[in-house]
């Protein structure tokens, strides 16, 4: 038997993985795909520096080497140099990771991906241009259909779309986005976007530990979020979804909520029976008590909208900041989408710890402070703790930890007493659905299963179950 097994950050042994709640199984075929789609964008580096020399109107560009390429979770960023006399220095080709996205179990995940990100890119440009994000200089889709921003476009192009986009709203047409479709043999056909590298600040991620405890690097970036976030919030829409770019160049609300949750589930063969073109105008005990109390985080006169444009994937290594903690630039706009305002909870990150980590106690009262010290920047929604709305959606936003943050803090508005009552459990979650039972030994014999193919893929004794 195989002792441990490689991941894309280390290597796990057979019991922490039986003991992980994450889906090792798939996590086990990472490395071997992303070596596999390095290779094939490695062999694929000449089609890449012409993309961007075809984007930028350059004669010559050198893509760098795949030691200095930047893999993120989900996204690989190759940095692309560009030669005089060009004004722009250097670029990042941003390409989705098929691997990570469902694009396997679900073919056009990473078209969907691309289609939203862009579109939330234009939508700021258009209705929020003090929110600092990286310049879009062009896109292309795995289709093949790319645009470029106008200023990089030759004249005559150049004048045809700007006609296109003055006589459409005279004639009562939607407006077309500000890039201009252009057609070019693309063998790539992986999605990119073009976008500026980030020149000023560094990831917060990188000095959080360092500042977090000094209240005038909080203050700094509390009022820095408040002013991006309430910028976002101006301009509502009438639906729950996500905005995405048609090949004809123009941005809808008319893609489902995409969030990093939901094509994270796709991409472990869960499916998710959510289509892409819908949006929306309205464990078992926890799930159904959820279900039950959203009325009282939710007011039933606000479920019909307006929406709100929120960045659901904030976390400190998307948020570049100065010395200061001044807000520099926002990154990975990808899982933006439009939903209730209630859902726009201060980050669980300012405490530290993970959403299911918080348990009551003098940790929790600390972080109590800094949410209190963080809405003190909004000047609004002052009681989002005391009525037990943060709790609420970031329990919803995490799957993994909805079960502990409903018994910590939710069902102790509620009823403190049956947090410690096994008997709560047995009796409300058949109330889930008809049949709930089966619907319990079901996910119990799934997991077994699952088990016995980690045991598999470790080399190790299958365990057959009872008969």
């Amino acid at each position: 038997m195989l002792s441990t097994l490689p991941l894309l950050n280390g290597r796990i042994a057979l019991d922490r993985a039986l003991e992980n709640d994450d889906n090792i199984l798939a996590q086990l075929g990472y490395p071997r795909q992303r070596q596999e789609f390095v290779s094939f964008l490695s062999a694929h580096k000449a089609e890449i520096e012409a993309i961007v020399s075809f984007h930028l109107c350059v004669k010559k560009c050198r893509a760098s080497d795949v030691q200095t390429w930047l893999t993120g979770s989900y996204n690989v960023c190759i940095p692309v140099y560009i030669s005089p006399p060009s004004s722009v220095r250097s670029v990042l080709v941003r390409i989705p990771l098929p691997y990570k996205v469902g694009e396997a179990q679900r073919p056009g995940n990473v078209d969907e991906k691309l289609r939203c990100e862009v579109a939330s890119y234009l939508w700021i440009q258009e209705h929020c241009p003090d929110v600092p994000i990286p310049h879009l200089f062009g896109f292309g889709f795995p289709n093949g259909q790319s645009f470029t921003s106008p200023e990089k476009t030759p004249l005559f192009v150049r004048s045809i779309w700007c006609v296109r986009r003055t006589l459409l709203p005279w004639l009562r047409f939607p407006t077309p986005s500000r890039y201009i479709s252009r057609r070019r043999q693309d063998t790539l056909r992986t999605g990119y976007m073009i976008i500026s590298r980030v020149s000023q600040g560094k990831m917060l991620s990188d000095t959080w530990e360092t500042f977090r405890h000094d209240k005038t690097h909080r203050s700094n970036l509390f009022h820095g979020l408040a002013r991006i976030i309430l910028s976002l919030n101006k301009t509502p829409l009438a639906a729950i979804g996500s905005l995405t770019f048609n090949d004809q160049g123009f941005t809808a609300l008319t893609n489902r909520p995409l969030t990093l949750q939901l094509q994270s589930l796709e991409n472990e063969g869960i499916s998710t029976a959510i289509s892409r073109r819908f949006t929306y105008s309205a464990q078992m005990a926890a799930l159904t008590m959820m279900r039950a109390v959203l009325h009282h985080f939710s007011p039933r006169e606000s479920r019909h909208g307006p929406f709100v444009f929120t960045l659901t994937d904030l976390h400190q290594s998307n948020i570049f900041v100065n010395d200061d903690w001044h807000i520099t630039s926002i990154i990975d706009l990808e899982w933006s989408c439009f939903l209730p305002i209630q859902m726009q909870c201060p980050p669980y990150w300012l405490s530290g710890r993970a959403i299911d980590q918080m348990e009551p106690g003098p940790h929790l009262e600390t972080f109590h402070q800094l949410v209190l010290e963080y809405l003190e920047a909004f000047e609004q929604e002052t009681e989002v703790l005391e009525n037990g709305s943060f709790w609420y959606f970031h329990a919803i936003n995490s799957p993994k930890g909805l079960c502990r943050v409903f018994t910590d803090h939710v069902q102790r508005l509620f009823c403190p007493e049956h947090c410690e009552m096994r008997i709560f459990d047995q009796v409300v979650a058949p109330y889930w659905c008809v049949d709930a039972s089966r619907v319990i030994e079901r996910k119990i014999e799934e997991g077994e299963r699952y088990k016995n193919q980690l045991r598999e893929a470790f080399g190790a004794e299958v365990i057959l179950p009872k008969a």
